[in-house]
């Protein structure tokens, strides 16, 4: 099967997706299809290694797990069945603190830390359904990192919905209520890049 053969207008679950072998990269976003964007951009990959550095080293010996895209976020509605599940994203970076989310595929249930990468080729519609696909599934903090502008914000789940830190950026200090320790200097983390 092609790319091209898909019926984008179609509900596709899980068990469609794992069988698919076609060059494009895609997400499923409540049954629909969302083709990912080209190869990220060298400075989206060195923003992404650097914070993935830093959770990991942070995380070492802990039994929360930092992993980094492409790696497969399934968040299941109704059941665990590949069948039922129809939402499936590759964050660019999550952290797992429940070794029974993960599998030899990935992982199956919200994980605790969801971190998106922002590129200019990310389109509003696919931010707001990741947004409200991370918040139903009770992802705790969903971390967005606007490269561009050397800015960050954190979404931390309260009661059920996401509430902003407000816009962070050089001379902030990031720290996270899922992991109690970290912290990350937004201006060590943008330092050395110019934006084009």
């Amino acid at each position: 099967m092609e790319f091209a053969d898909l019926d984008l207008n179609q509900i596709y679950t899980y068990a469609d997706y794992y069988k698919w072998r076609f060059e494009e990269r895609v997400e499923l976003i409540k049954g629909r299809i969302f083709k990912m964007s080209p190869a990220p951009n060298r400075l989206h990959q060195e923003i992404a290694g650097k914070l993935h550095l830093k959770l990991g080293n942070f995380l070492n010996g802990n039994s929360c797990k930092v992993y980094i895209a492409p790696f497969d976020v399934r968040l299941p509605r109704k059941s665990k069945e590949d069948k039922d599940i129809t939402t499936v994203l590759q964050p660019d970076l999550c952290v797992i603190c429940d070794p029974s989310k993960l599998d030899v595929r990935g992982c199956i249930g919200a994980p605790d830390i969801v971190v998106e990468v922002l590129s200019p080729s990310n389109n509003k519609k696919e931010l707001k359904n990741k947004y409200e696909a991370y918040e139903e599934a009770a992802v705790k903090e969903y971390w967005v990192v606007l490269p561009y502008e050397k800015t960050m914000l954190i979404y931390t789940l309260i009661n059920g919905k996401f509430s902003p830190s407000g816009l962070l950026a050089s001379g902030d200090i990031v720290t996270s209520s899922v992991l109690p320790g970290f912290s990350l200097d937004i201006a060590e983390l943008f330092s050395g890049y110019e934006t084009e």
